[in-house]
């Protein structure tokens, strides 16, 4: 049995007894009753001058062996997203790169992946047609890449928007532009606190009835929509309420496993950052779920829910240290940094309770690997027993 001692809050330290790794299952040809994309972080380059504001840096090999484990599982890849940090340290010439090598590796293996087209490789855009013309740029590079496009949400946009109408301006102009059915992100402010007031409104019903008219106007370019409010009453409500053929991707990382498990008459299918750190588990789950086990989808899902919660508590925003670090701890990377120094955005005490939420989920695939890197890096930390 392998043994961990953790530092305790308020002083102090417990010993934790690692269980022992979990034998999952592969799902390399994905699931019959739901979607299910992972949105991937990036692996840093422990060699690069990965400070804040620096360019980013990437170990490309490790960034694109972990996307092949997402597809191992059975997942398709939702790159290039906030969980890449984009806004976060992820610069655009960094985004190209990362966008080209992903969609050629899932072209590839025969995977799918969708990536995230925003506008922010123009900060300086000062008006509603440049954000559209931002826009623009980035979509056709990511369809060139034989990429989906993920349409994200626009800091830029935020910031010249006066009125719903020019929202739907600009994303009609994007909406008659793209060749194939994209999946529009609404990204909350929980995630993004410069998202604030999207889509011409902070009251949310005037801000989903702005949503549900430009969804309902461009139904047939839309395969789908990724919401990420964390409310699970707000999914459900408007799921029920979008056109036909226009799925809800979701993206609440606080109450997946009933969303995706539905109600009977409707539900979620799933692009989810939380994925990217419990895989294994889901795609059991959601395997499950094809087999018609709704048993066994819950005994799948229920242990990962602490950790996803755990992960994504406030502030919200920096949810990718905590992927990372899991990442590193089972041996994804060779190194526990990110891009714009973003190791440092959790404490001690935050990812000491991450390896225990993590263990008791069954998502520490090399106790002994876990235990071995955590110690070192808590005596590094000043926190040695």
């Amino acid at each position: 049995m392998v043994t961990l001692d953790l530092p305790a809050s308020g002083g102090g330290w417990h010993t934790l007894a690692l269980g022992p790794p979990t034998a999952w299952a592969d799902r390399p040809g994905g699931f019959a009753s739901r979607e299910a994309f992972a949105a991937a972080h990036v692996v840093a380059d422990p060699r690069g001058e990965n400070t804040p504001g620096a360019p980013a840096v990437l170990d490309w090999d490790a960034t694109l062996e972990f996307r092949r484990e997402l597809f191992r599982y059975g997942f398709g890849v939702a790159e290039a997203m906030d969980t890449a940090q984009r806004n976060m340290g992820l610069d655009w010439p960094a985004t190209r790169e990362l966008v080209r090598r992903s969609a050629a590796q899932a072209r590839e293996l025969g995977a799918r992946i969708a990536s995230g087209a925003g506008t922010d490789h123009r900060p300086e855009a000062a008006s509603v047609d440049e954000v559209a013309d931002a826009y623009a740029e980035q979509v056709e590079y990511v369809e060139a890449c034989g990429s989906q496009v993920i349409v994200m949400a626009s800091r830029e946009l935020a910031a010249t928007a006066a009125y719903p109408d020019d929202y739907h301006a600009v994303y009609g102009k994007i909406l008659n532009q793209v060749s194939e059915p994209v999946i529009l992100h609404w990204l909350g402010e929980v995630f993004d606190p410069q998202l604030r007031g999207y889509w011409g409104s902070t009251d949310v019903d005037t801000a989903t009835a702005t949503f549900l008219e430009l969804v309902r106007e461009h139904a047939s370019r839309i395969d789908g929509v990724k919401v990420s409010l964390l409310s699970a009453e707000h999914e459900i409500a408007l799921r029920s309420a979008l056109p036909e053929g226009v799925r809800l991707y979701t993206g609440d990382d606080f109450n997946y496993p009933e969303l995706i498990r539905g109600d009977g008459s409707h539900h979620s299918d799933a692009l989810l950052g939380a994925f990217a750190a419990i895989a294994p588990a889901a795609s059991r789950a959601l395997a499950a779920l094809d087999d018609g086990d709704l048993a066994a989808y819950d005994a799948a899902m229920a242990p990962t829910l602490p950790l996803s919660r755990h992960l994504f508590a406030a502030p919200t925003y920096h949810y990718k240290t905590g992927i990372a670090f899991l990442a590193w701890l089972n041996g994804h990377q060779p190194g526990f940094t990110m891009v714009g120094g973003l190791q440092s955005a959790r404490s001690a005490l935050h990812l000491a309770r991450l390896v225990e939420l993590a263990d008791a989920a069954g998502l520490l695939r090399d106790p002994d690997l876990a235990a071995a890197r955590m110690r070192g890096w808590l005596d590094v930390h000043g926190l040695a027993r």
